[in-house]
């Protein structure tokens, strides 16, 4: 739980996308390349979501969970602490499910598998800890773009979700299993991304497509849903018939 106070110099921002909101909290989506609040990684960067979301629903905001700045997608958020420390308990019980969208190099072996492999908490924290997260092929397609000693490039839509909570876990995942994410400038692989860039596609292809929780007060089971966004969508594109090699 992270209370956010209004930056001083935050000016005028467009407002995030709205996906569900009550008096108690609210779901947005942010868009990637936004970072959702400050931190020791922002390395000089004055626009925040917290900041944008403090200015555009006019009260504080407590957020229930991260995003990495260069993921897009299904942020919750309360509006008081009670709800903030509800939502955060059921978090970490693992009562929250998270699915992502993620474009891999590589067909995965399996159509369901699920990779089981602790992970540090990032810069600073060397402690290794459970780490399983669960993944779905969707989609598969095979494009002309040469690489190394092939003349086509294969890459997968996926579905994750991750049952724990990581730092990059689903990246770090990806890269452990040689499956890199596309877009990914510190776990991926270099040649793909390129050849995404060259195609127009510059983001990281992570997107957090859905969460589902209980309402802490009402006790309804939400859904939220954000649509991935126009630069995911072109991504999307490269897997219909029409795009592939053959």
């Amino acid at each position: 739980m992270v209370e956010i106070e209004l930056s001083p110099d935050v000016c005028q921002k467009p407002c995030l996308p709205v996906l569900w909101v009550d008096e108690r909290l609210a779901a947005i989506h942010k868009p990637a390349g936004l970072m959702v609040h400050d931190s020791a990684l922002a390395r000089g960067e004055t626009d925040f979501a917290a900041d944008r979301l403090r200015e555009q629903f006019g009260r504080p905001v407590f957020l229930v969970h991260r995003l990495d700045r260069a993921t897009s997608g299904c942020l919750l958020l309360a509006f008081d602490r009670e709800t903030a420390s509800a939502l955060g308990k059921a978090w970490m019980a693992g009562e929250v499910s998270k699915d992502y969208l993620a474009i891999c190099r590589g067909w995965p072996g399996e159509t369901r598998f699920t990779i089981d492999h602790p992970l540090d908490g990032g810069p600073g924290k060397p402690q290794k800890k459970d780490a399983v997260t669960d993944f779905e092929v969707l989609r598969h397609c095979e494009l002309p773009w040469p690489s190394q000693d092939f003349a086509t490039s294969r890459y997968a839509l996926l579905r994750a979700s991750p049952r724990t909570g990581r730092f990059r876990q689903i990246r770090r995942h990806l890269k452990h299993a040689f499956h890199h994410l596309i877009g990914d400038t510190s776990h991926g692989d270099g040649r793909h991304n390129r050849a995404f860039r060259v195609a127009g596609i510059h983001r990281m292809l992570l997107h957090a497509e859905a969460l589902t929780f209980v309402h802490p007060h009402t006790g309804e089971r939400m859904r939220v849903e954000a649509a991935p966004d126009g630069e995911f969508a072109h991504a999307l594109a490269l897997f219909e018939p029409a795009q592939q090699a053959g």
